[in-house]
């Protein structure tokens, strides 16, 4: 499969359309902050062990999604390019600022260690409140979260995905905001689960002819639905 890499990049997008959101969601099941303090500094400290592997969930989750949208941009070659290239790059670039937020974890903890929770909160969001960690680092994770649905907008457009799976994503990421951290967060973060599983199902069954279907057509090269059409 290495050297096919029609069928590399189709399977890998489509694993990746499962296992990412997967993780994620793994990760606030098992997160100490889902279901006890909200205060990292406690909740970490209460279960160190928890903590670090919902840590390395989300790290993992959040780099594969960035390679995930990656793949996606594969179904915008053709229609919607310019809308789908713009998201897809804010996706990416948001995906990879998020996953580095979590070098904040063990400082969280070690602050948790030696300090009463309210000094150890104070001191992490006089760090956090830094211009340039929030301009550099928060924000452009949170558009990141926003250009998601964006970027699944696009592949609808190209006519790759269902027009609920981009409204799917959207409600499970953007509607999850004003929520509160905790047990809730879990139902809304199911939701992409749902629908980037699905589509990666679809990637996977696909078979290489379809996803090679969705490369611009070379001078004098034809392709299989360019084919079809002439023949239908």
């Amino acid at each position: 499969m290495l050297k096919n890499s029609t069928r590399f990049r189709r399977v890998a997008t489509g694993t990746l359309l499962i296992l990412a959101p997967l993780l994620q969601l793994i990760a606030v099941i098992v997160d100490p902050g889902t279901w006890g303090d909200d205060r990292e500094a406690v909740s970490y400290g209460a279960n160190p062990a928890l903590a670090q592997l919902e840590s390395a969930l989300y790290h993992w989750s959040w780099l594969l999604m960035a390679v995930m949208a990656v793949g996606l941009l594969h179904f915008v070659r053709r229609r919607a390019v310019v809308f789908g290239n713009i998201a897809g790059v804010i996706t990416v670039l948001g995906y990879i600022n998020l996953s580095s937020l979590l070098m904040t974890d063990p400082v969280e903890w070690w602050l948790g260690q030696h300090y009463p929770p309210e000094e150890a909160q104070r001191i992490l969001n006089e760090m956090m409140d830094l211009p340039h960690q929030t301009f550099a680092f928060v924000l452009p994770a949170m558009v990141g979260l926003v250009s998601l649905p964006l970027l699944l907008t696009a592949v609808w457009r190209a006519g790759a995905v269902h027009w609920w799976v981009p409204l799917t994503v959207a409600i499970g990421y953007i509607a999850s905001f004003p929520v509160p951290y905790g047990p809730l967060t879990i139902p809304f973060w199911a939701l992409p689960v749902v629908a980037l599983g699905a589509v990666g199902l679809k990637v996977l069954r696909m078979g290489d002819d379809a996803w090679a279907a969705y490369y611009p057509a070379a001078p004098g090269v034809t392709t299989p639905d360019s084919y079809a059409n002439t023949t239908a």
